[in-house]
This record gives structure tokens, C-alpha cells and sequence, in this order.
């Protein structure tokens, strides 16, 4: 089939009576009349050489040849749709899909973002939180910016930002902490990595406390627990500023650990897109004017 001459018209009238099983309802969606619908779908059989409905008194129903034909217009005129979306103001728009670990997009990318945007305007930045669980290939995402030791299989990575481990709670409790041996007596708010208050205890030359208290996947949550005055959380204090400056949360004590950074990850496999190497080098460039929070 030559493809400059492929029914448009009539392969839309014919999703849409596929999803509706009924002309009259693709014609109303479609602004069209029902005849006009009825008389697409029979160009686009014909112009196929098979039947793609059985006409039944009360609908329609998929033959096997339309049940094949219906996922594949439908990816198609998806993908048509969210790349028409990407034209605004007269200017083709760049999507760029990145999933960010839910700590570091609110400690510190969110706050930029708004001068990403200036700076980036024909970016169409996407952004999706994670608990540090991600799927690069499964969520079609161009970066994920993650933490860990920078060992994932298949994928290209760039150190961001260090961030050192450190108790926080609110100051209810902290005016009540001398050494960290007190904490023995206070509720211990718990990662999913279960192994970060052995190693504060270590640093802090203290023997470890058994630990009971809840468990979280997300530093960000713990510290919006702590700052409740419901326990002491050990998070990374660099992305914690803002609370830490309005005294929501206080650091009792300057001994930090150190099992981590955030890293900038993108597949071996993805080659770097125009909107892919703007955004990497503006957020190296904003890390860079940020001496208190770069390595």
C-alpha cells in the first residue's frame, strides 16, 4: 500500500467505531455523521480486501482481521497525539523523562526547576519520584537520578552530590540529647537499607540499640516524621537545608557516615539526546555554583 495514500480519515473512523462498537457513538465523538463513519470504514475494508466488523443488529463486533489492526492504530495515533503536544507557541518542544529519587527531587531539583524552565524553555521536562527502585528500560526514561555506590549494570552514571549520613530530629528532642549514647532511650526511625544505624553507632563509638522503630523507603519521609517529634531519622542533611535552617529540624551531633551519593543514570544503550545533554550540563553547572552541596 503506498503509504501517501493511506485513508487517515477512514483508519481514525475506524478506531474509533472499534473502541465505541457502535458508528453512531464514533460519529458523535468524531463530529461526523453516522453514515460518513460507516462509509470510511467501508473504504478502509475494501481498500484491505477484508472485512474488519460484523454489522450485527444491535452494534458491531471486531473481526480477527480488526482485532489485529486495533492496537496498532491505537499506538500509533497515541504517538502521533503526545508529539503534536510537544508544538507549542509555534516551536517543537523536547520531552525528557527523568525519574529522581524522592529526596533529592524535593531537597534540592525542585527548587530549580523553575529556572530550568527559564533557561531550558523548549524542554518539556517530565518528572517522576522514586524510592530508589527504578526501571530505565520499563518507564522509558531518558536519566534517573538515584542513590547508592554507583553500580548498576548496563548504565552509564555521573557523580552529583555527596550526602553524608546524619541524625535529625525536631529540637523538643534534641535540647534532650547529651551524648549519642541517649539515644538508647528515643524511637530510631529505620531505612530499607537496615544496616545505616550500625554504622552511625560505629563512628559514634557507642554499641548499637536494638532497633524497633518503623520502617520507611523514603529519607524523605522519615524526616517529615522526626520533625513531627516522632523519632530520630538518620538522613543525608544536604537535602534537608531549608528545614534545618527554620529549625523544623536540628542535627544534635556533627558525626556523619558516608554510604552513598546521588548519581546522574542513563542507559548504555540510550544514545544522548539534544534536550538530554542540556539538562545534564545545567544541573552540573547548578551543582557547581553550589560549593555546599558539591563533591
Amino acid at each position: 500500500m503506498d503509504r501517501a495514500q493511506l485513508p487517515l480519515n477512514a483508519l481514525r473512523a475506524f478506531e474509533a467505531a472499534a473502541r465505541h462498537l457502535n458508528f453512531t457513538r464514533a460519529a458523535i465523538e468524531l463530529c461526523v455523521s453516522q453514515g460518513a463513519v460507516s462509509h470510511q470504514v467501508g473504504q478502509l475494508e475494501r481498500r484491505l480486501g477484508t472485512r474488519l466488523f460484523h454489522r450485527l443488529p444491535r452494534g458491531l463486533a471486531l473481526t480477527d482481521e480488526g482485532h489485529a489492526l486495533v492496537p496498532v492504530l491505537a499506538e500509533a495515533f497515541d504517538r502521533l497525539s503526545a508529539t503534536l503536544d510537544q508544538y507549542t507557541e509555534g516551536r517543537f518542544r523536547e520531552a525528557l523523562k527523568v525519574g529522581v529519587v524522592g529526596t533529592f527531587a524535593t531537597g534540592w531539583l525542585l527548587p530549580r526547576l523553575d529556572a530550568f524552565a527559564r533557561a531550558h524553555p523548549s524542554i518539556d521536562l517530565r518528572i517522576s519520584t522514586n524510592n530508589n527502585r527504578v526501571d530505565l528500560a520499563g518507564e522509558a526514561l531518558d536519566f534517573a537520578i538515584r542513590f547508592g555506590d554507583g553500580a548498576w549494570h548496563g548504565t552509564h552514571v555521573e557523580p552529583l552530590i555527596a550526602a553524608p549520613m546524619a541524625p535529625v530530629c525536631a529540637p523538643a528532642i534534641a535540647g534532650r540529647l547529651q551524648s549519642p549514647a541517649d539515644f538508647v532511650h528515643e524511637r530510631l526511625l529505620r531505612s530499607y537499607r537496615p544496616d545505616e544505624w550500625a554504622l552511625w553507632f560505629n563512628a559514634a563509638g557507642v554499641p548499637a540499640p536494638v532497633l524497633r522503630g518503623p520502617v520507611f523507603d523514603s529519607s524523605a519521609l522519615m524526616a517529615v516524621t522526626a520533625a513531627a517529634g516522632l523519632g530520630i531519622a538518620l538522613v543525608p542533611p544536604a537535602m534537608f537545608m531549608r528545614e534545618l535552617a527554620s529549625k523544623l529540624l536540628v542535627q544534635p551531633f556533627a558525626i556523619t557516615i558516608d554510604v552513598g551519593r546521588y548519581w546522574l543514570t542513563r542507559l548504555l544503550s540510550r544514545p544522548e539526546s539534544d534536550a538530554m545533554r542540556r539538562f545534564r550540563n545545567w544541573l552540573m553547572e547548578e551543582i557547581a555554583a553550589d560549593p555546599s552541596q558539591s563533591s
